[in-house]
């Protein structure tokens, strides 16, 4: 048995970046202390959802990689020995700017990072003014603690993005994320969305014989532009086996720091029993290739 305990915080965010990092910190180190060894913390985690108006004030949030966050955080996981998957607002340059998962190895040092390839813009998540598509492909992360295949947020919706980081080697499939209920949709429908969310990634758990862990805020941020009543984010964090099984989710309106131990070793016989690995007909998929085929 590879046995590793992934340590999750799902946190609700305020205005002040100090005080998200200072109660981040408190988080990380709690869990370290708990025995986790992976920490997984939520989609820009730093600041509020900032992309729920065009401002270009908020483009100030960004910071280069390295930086003072991979510098902060890098510190935690040295002085913790623990590994550290972050979500941070990335200055490529004057005018280019990505959505950037970091991930800090036990020593401290950046092991890589991923660049959110699938950029959503619907209202109240207007992610194109700000993040360019990613140019780093889909490649997974090796540390110290297995082989990482990071993604952001939207790009959880798309199983090509699951399939490549499973057909590279990836040993478990990670999402920091922030997404939340529209208040103007019914609670029914509310419930449909976030069931939704959950199921597909479950699938890509299923199809790629890969346990799925997933971090999401909570709690209500207010849209500063007032044009709507803000985002209610659901929650929800959880981690899923390789067929799919929830092995635990988080509360919808609630802050938790769970710890939630996984047999990377499972894959192996789950892939095993159900080989789509094999059977894959990739003689046959040339189509996928085009945006649609009239």
């Amino acid at each position: 048995m590879k046995e590793l305990k992934i340590g999750m915080l799902q946190q609700h965010n305020v205005a002040s970046t100090e005080d998200n990092l200072r109660r981040l910190a408190e988080g990380i180190t709690d869990l370290a202390r708990r025995g986790a060894e992976l920490i997984v913390l939520q989609e820009l985690h730093n600041s509020l959802y900032f992309c729920q108006v065009e401002d270009v004030g908020n483009f100030d949030l960004a910071e280069p990689i390295p930086g003072p966050s991979t510098g902060f955080f890098g510190q935690l996981a040295k002085s913790l020995g623990v590994v550290i998957v972050t979500s941070l607002f990335e200055k490529r340059a004057p005018g280019l700017y990505h959505n950037t998962a970091v991930v800090l190895e036990r020593d401290g040092s950046i092991a890589g990072k991923y660049r959110k390839m699938h950029i959503p813009d619907d209202p109240a998540y207007y992610e194109k003014f700000y993040f360019t598509p990613g140019d780093l492909g889909f490649h997974p992360i090796d540390t110290s603690v297995g082989r990482l295949g990071v993604l952001v947020c939207w790009d959880q919706w798309y199983p090509e993005a699951a399939r490549l980081m499973a057909l590279q080697g990836a040993e478990l499939l990670i999402y920091p994320t922030a997404i939340g209920y529209e208040s103007s949709d019914t609670p029914e429908e509310q419930q449909r969305q976030r069931e939704a969310w959950t199921t597909v990634q479950r699938g890509h758990a299923v199809a790629n014989g890969l346990p799925v862990v997933t971090v999401n805020r909570v709690g209500l941020e207010t849209d500063p532009s007032g044009q709507t009543q803000g985002i209610n984010f659901w929650g929800s964090s959880f981690v899923a086996g390789p067929q799919g099984e929830l092995f635990y989710r988080a509360s919808d309106n609630e802050e938790e720091s769970t710890i939630v131990n996984i047999d990377l070793d499972h894959s192996e016989q789950v892939r095993r029993w159900w080989p789509f690995l094999r059977d894959r007909r990739i003689d046959k998929y040339g189509d996928i290739l085009n945006r649609f085929n009239d």
